[in-house]
């Protein structure tokens, strides 16, 4: 965008003093002038309009080209422009900037006849051995500047491929690192299950029998300690339960999966999380298929949508339901067909006892979902 802004000072200085020296050598209107320029810019600003089409642009640029050419036009009176002759060049050295070198021969010919022709015909300003003199310096100048076009293409190309396999590489270690932690917490928890746990029980069996062969005084406060062994007991089990289960889903996860996305795709999110949500008490496959289902509709996003900006929401109404929302802003009205990762999803959610529904309208795409809420955490 940067180079576009260059461009335009440059032209517009050229083009100011081009019409300034010809309105003072042939009287030309200044109706006509302010006319002919704003077609001129009204041309040049659809350049980045139709950047990525190069048969459109060239004839975009023909057309600015033939405005160029119909105005500075010489009037015969044999006076040299030579604001005029760098336009022309400027506008020559613009389109083999954008333009494959076919397309751009063709503005640069049409731009060089321009030239050419009344110099030929002897009502230019310019001899034709200055033409041709200035032409073969504008070639190779050309030929520089689109060598250094294709050098900065092919440099951002290497870049792009740089950095995909930089996170590539970023993705697999922090698979690796999550895989060892994981590995790591089952093999914690089956040693504090098989050494802590296997105590534990036995120290409760111990109290049990001491408390049956001893006084009622005595019994009690043992019975108390056996308690008291039995909820350690317990804790245990739930800690080795909790290290067991992968870790794939919950908030914490979704707030990973946004963050790498964010960095990655370039993908604005807007996470919004309402009183309560954090706390829901959900299942660990609820978390899981909550997760997934925020995962796939950021996919949907990221492949189908035009927009790439996406918004969470995640929140317990009547603190009853826990409902999430992933919407997305879309510009026009696109068929779609439910895939199987939607169908997928949908699956998933029931399976955990919700419902998922989909909403497409003229300016958004909505997934959401509803699950119910467990008062007591199974453990």
């Amino acid at each position: 965008m940067r180079s576009f802004w260059l461009w335009l000072l440059f032209i517009g200085i050229a083009w100011f003093l081009a019409v300034r020296q010809q309105q003072f050598i042939s009287s030309v209107s200044v109706t006509w002038s302010l006319l002919s320029s704003a077609c001129f810019f009204a041309l040049y600003f659809l350049f980045p309009l139709v950047q990525k089409h190069a048969r459109l642009l060239t004839l975009v640029q023909c057309g600015a080209a033939c405005v160029m050419v119909i105005v500075f036009w010489p009037n015969g009176e044999g006076e040299m422009n030579l604001y005029a002759l760098l336009l022309m060049s400027l506008l020559a050295g613009h389109a083999f900037y954008l333009l494959p070198l076919l397309y751009a021969s063709i503005v640069g010919t049409l731009l060089f006849a321009g030239v050419a022709i009344p110099a030929l015909i002897g009502i230019s300003g310019f001899s034709l051995l200055f033409i041709s003199f200035y032409s073969v310096l504008l070639t190779v100048a050309l030929i520089i500047l689109k060598n250094m076009r294709i050098l900065e293409i092919d440099q951002e190309a290497r870049y792009d491929a740089l950095l995909s396999e930089y996170r590539k590489l970023k993705r697999r270690v922090a698979t690796d690192e999550s895989q060892a932690r994981e590995e790591e917490r089952i093999e914690v928890g089956r040693e504090i299950h098989d050494s802590v746990g296997h105590k534990l029980t036995a120290l409760v069996m111990q109290l049990e029998v001491e408390r049956m062969q001893s006084d009622h005084e005595t019994g009690s406060r043992i019975a108390n300690l056996k308690t008291l062994a039995k909820e350690s007991l317990e804790e245990t089990r739930r800690a080795v339960k909790t290290m067991k289960d992968k870790e794939i889903g919950g908030v914490s996860a979704i707030i990973r999966l946004i963050r790498q996305l964010e960095a990655e795709s370039y993908l604005r999110i807007h996470f919004s999380v309402k009183h309560g949500a954090f706390t829901a008490p959900l299942t660990n496959n609820q978390t899981i298929a909550i997760y997934r289902a925020v995962q796939e509709a950021l996919t949907n996003v990221m492949r189908h949508s035009h927009v790439r900006e996406a918004k969470i929401l995640f929140e317990v109404p009547g603190g009853r339901v826990f409902r999430f929302e992933v919407s997305n802003p879309v510009t026009y009205v696109e068929p779609w067909r439910e895939g199987f990762g939607i169908t997928s999803m949908k699956e998933r959610i029931k399976e955990v006892g919700g419902e998922c529904h989909i909403s497409h309208s003229d300016s958004c795409f909505m997934v959401s979902g509803v699950l119910p809420l467990n008062k007591e955490e199974n453990v």
